[in-house]
């Protein structure tokens, strides 16, 4: 931790000619990487069908595809529009930054739902893979924040808190040095979430269906506790910010559907 305390980081990480290649997709990349050998080892270790690695990779083919238009719309039209409406060739530039992880699971789920009608594959099968390893490429994509210097939190003389540059932060807080590394707290518990999950899998005493809610409810609790430190711009309603309301549907949402299933159960 005393490294990210005094270290400032750059988001290149290398650079020759017109040749660029930044931190931030490094992460993503070696997400999407980590996460499809976790998949494929999983997938290896719990079936006997012989096709399951062609499947995968299929499948992972659609999830990217989908999880990068959707984070990237989400994120253009829900969260930064009064930014891109005057920067319209600035939306393809996704190697800076702005990708929305709600816009990324909606993206994902409606291509994955596509390619197991098409593909005539047991969708909530693959969805409990996916979803188990899906925080641990959350874990690793949010080092890429770092090293953009953005989705950090409020100011605090915290022995852990990382310093940002002047250029980085917003205009109230340029007296300040040390934010609280959100995107660190954000991994950690990431993380914690895919051994959780990772547990739950394993154990195989659930339907596949589970897999999927206990994700979406783990991270919406994430999501909704670290938005209250962080101060990135985002539409604000009803004194929460838009991932917040986002995290709040989802939660409130699973819990009903819980319960009418749990209803439907004890009447039939």
């Amino acid at each position: 931790m005393n490294f990210l305390h005094n270290y400032i980081p750059h988001p290149i990480f290398f650079q020759l000619g017109d040749i660029t290649i930044r931190f931030y997709s490094l992460f993503i990349i070696l997400a999407i990487i980590v996460c499809l050998i976790t998949v494929l080892f999983l997938a290896k270790k719990n079936t006997s069908e012989k096709n399951i690695s062609d499947d995968i990779f299929d499948l992972a083919l659609w999830l990217i595809i989908g999880g990068i238009i959707g984070a990237r719309l989400y994120d253009v039209f829900l969260i930064d529009w009064s930014y891109f409406r005057n920067h319209l060739v600035d939306i393809i530039k996704i190697w800076q930054g702005g990708i929305a992880i709600h816009g990324a699971i909606i993206g994902g789920l409606i291509s994955s739902l596509a390619w197991a009608k098409i593909k005539k594959r047991n969708f909530w099968k693959f969805a409990a893979l996916i979803f188990t390893v899906l925080p641990l490429g959350q874990a690793i994509g949010r080092w890429g924040n770092y090293f953009n210097q953005e989705l950090f939190g409020r100011p605090t003389n915290l022995p852990w808190g990382i310093p940002i540059s002047l250029d980085n932060r917003q205009l109230e807080y340029s007296n300040f040095q040390y934010f609280h590394p959100t995107f660190f707290y954000e991994s950690i518990l990431n993380l914690i979430l895919f051994f959780v999950l990772l547990f739950v899998y394993k154990k195989n005493r659930l339907k596949p269906i589970f897999i999927p809610i206990i994700y979406l409810m783990g991270y919406s609790i994430i999501r909704f506790s670290t938005e209250f430190i962080r101060i990135d711009p985002t539409p604000v309603y009803f004194g929460l910010r838009l991932p917040q309301i986002a995290s709040l549907i989802i939660f409130i949402a699973l819990i009903l559907f819980l319960l009418l299933r749990k209803f439907r159960r004890s009447v039939s």
